[in-house]
């Protein structure tokens, strides 16, 4: 079987991960903290150390702006934070951000997502996956389209990517190279090739194992009073790879 023309993104938390995002090769990271939550805003020294991590060769460094774990209505405090912390991470040299917010009625937050979009000036902006719980994800890519963003990350409205397949071609065919679309969630090497071949632009995943340890003693609110930790499995990562031919 011939190789699919896909782009790879991955999903980091350290500059490890970054390392090994630059040997397979992938056009980007999303760098993020906290990926057992769907993941957070990185502290500035990780985006700094991920940057020197990428060198001026390796994959672009994206940046996940999301003040909070929970859903996506934001506060005017929150998208405050946002907005400050859009500027600074690409004042420290992300090449982008990916932002998202809904309104009241789990629409697409047309004011909240134009004043991330300014704050990031000239940098690439990815819409998150907040587009996957609105009523209507190809309606909210339509919304995308109009505000300017580069690409929306989705997973056809599912909670695995592979079972939003449908969508995923909708919106790959809607989007008629307005806007990348980028799928994303669960993306493993048993899933790549047939998401890949929905039409979409880019591969998301996160090639995580995780480890936990147990002191004895809780730590926190967590299930297990300490709560595990993930990080970017190199084997994982190639494996993907490898599932379409690249």
């Amino acid at each position: 079987m011939d190789a699919v023309t896909v782009a790879l993104e991955l999903a980091v938390q350290d500059p490890a991960g970054v390392r090994i995002a630059r040997e397979v090769g992938a056009a980007r990271v999303e760098l993020t903290q906290a990926l057992a939550l769907g993941g957070l805003t990185p502290s500035p020294a990780t985006l700094e150390l991920a940057l020197d991590a990428a060198g001026d060769d390796g994959p672009e460094i994206h940046v996940l702006i999301r003040p909070r774990a929970g859903g996506f209505q934001y506060d005017a405090d929150e998208i405050a934070v946002s907005v400050r912390d859009v500027e600074r991470a690409v004042s420290a040299g992300a090449a982008g951000v990916v932002v998202g917010a809904l309104d009241g009625s789990g629409a697409l937050d047309i004011d909240a997502v134009a004043r991330l979009r300014d704050a990031a000036g000239g940098a690439s902006v990815t819409l998150h996956r907040a587009i996957d719980v609105t009523a209507d994800p190809i309606a909210s890519l339509e919304r995308a389209i109009e505000l300017g963003l580069r690409r929306v990350l989705t997973s056809g409205g599912a909670s695995a990517a592979i079972d939003g397949v449908d969508t995923l071609r909708a919106m790959a065919t809607a989007a008629a190279g307005r806007i990348e679309i980028m799928a994303g969630s669960g993306v493993n090497a048993a899933s790549a090739l047939a998401l890949a071949d929905t039409g979409v632009d880019a591969l998301h995943f996160s090639a995580k194992r995780t480890i936990v340890g147990d002191s004895g003693v809780r730590m926190g609110s967590a299930a297990d009073g300490v709560g595990g930790y993930e990080v970017t499995d190199r084997d994982a990562a190639f494996a993907v790879r490898a599932a379409l031919k690249l």
